[in-house]
């Protein structure tokens, strides 16, 4: 049997029970009070299946309230289906793909998409690298022609645009990585604080020849690069292919699977590989269980239909920033 064959993506009361299971091993959890296996499941007949009164503050609620799914009319089976396929696919899964497999709209399958990716952001993430630690970093160009890649400097000064958008990583060796988009190209003066924020002190930073990672690198200490220029990739441990790897596998999915992604998302679709790389099977991590992991996200990031357009959110938020 295929792990979609399983009959929590075809039936919607055995997909509620075993999120409940997933979101609340020890029992109900209140999302008005907190209060843990404190509440009675209202099984009248004009109640709506899975819903349970709060025992300390009376409030009703059910498993999805709070999460990305709350409020959705689209069955909780098939939002735990189209989260299978974009966690077992590794270079991920296009909205019309889950359109024709799960039976949504276009519109309504984009919106999936962008909802599961927003819920595989990191919110608190731990710092990267460590003594004996090796994190590797790289930039590169996302989106655009080709014959553009040479472009930044137009586009950064206004004078013309390449359509690219620069996107750095940081990779650690056997382990994580973190990417971004910055909005503006590489340099020096951005660099710095962001190696900080991201980075222990005591790790050893690999780069290539590039002029800002190189200088900032040198001010960090314990950094040391490869030439590409004139064609040096390894000398010793030091190179920079772990990185170089990852950018692979994101770039052919981008423009392989997806094709365009606009600069308002493209942080959605970096979350989306980077949970996929750090979840992945050399770290012994198969799809059944990545997409368990994948639901420690769903809470607390409801994101609306015009949020996920660019429009800001109750909160004040704006997610084309």
């Amino acid at each position: 049997m295929s792990d979609l064959s399983k009959p929590i993506f075809h039936d919607e009361a055995k997909a509620r029970k075993w999120l409940e299971g997933e979101l609340w091993p020890t029992g109900p959890v209140c999302p008005h009070c907190g209060v843990i296996d404190e509440a009675t499941l209202m099984k009248g007949k004009s109640h709506r299946s899975g819903l349970y009164q709060c025992n300390a503050c009376r409030q009703p609620f059910t498993v999805t309230v709070g999460t990305i799914y709350e409020r959705s009319k689209i069955s909780l089976n098939k939002w735990l289906a189209a989260t299978h396929l974009m966690m077992a696919s590794k270079k991920g899964m296009s909205a019309l793909q889950i359109d024709r497999m799960l039976g949504l709209s276009k519109k309504t399958a984009w919106f999936v998409c962008h909802r599961i990716r927003e819920s595989l952001r990191e919110t608190k993430p731990e710092l990267l690298g460590g003594e004996d630690k090796i994190v590797e970093m790289d930039s590169t160009f996302v989106g655009g022609k080709e014959k553009n890649k040479h472009a930044r400097k137009r586009k950064h000064l206004g004078t013309g645009g390449a359509g690219k958008e620069e996107v750095m990583a940081l990779v650690e060796r056997n382990g994580r990585v973190r990417s971004m988009h910055l909005g503006v190209a590489v340099t020096a003066k951005n660099l710095k604080p962001i190696l900080k924020a991201q980075l222990k002190d005591e790790t050893r930073l690999m780069t290539d020849s590039d002029a800002a990672m190189v200088y900032v690198g040198k001010e960090l200490g314990r950094h040391e690069a490869v030439n590409h220029g004139i064609g040096e990739y390894v000398r010793g441990d030091v190179h920079s292919n772990t990185v170089e790897g990852y950018f692979s596998i994101m770039k052919r999915g981008i423009h392989g699977v997806y094709h365009h992604v606009s600069q308002q998302h493209l942080k959605r679709y970096l979350a989306e590989y980077d949970f996929r790389y750090n979840e992945r099977s050399a770290l012994g991590v198969e799809d059944a269980e990545r997409m368990r992991k994948s639901l420690k996200g769903i809470v607390g990031k409801r994101l609306t239909y015009t949020d996920s357009r660019g429009v800001a959110d109750s909160q004040g938020h704006t997610w084309n920033d």
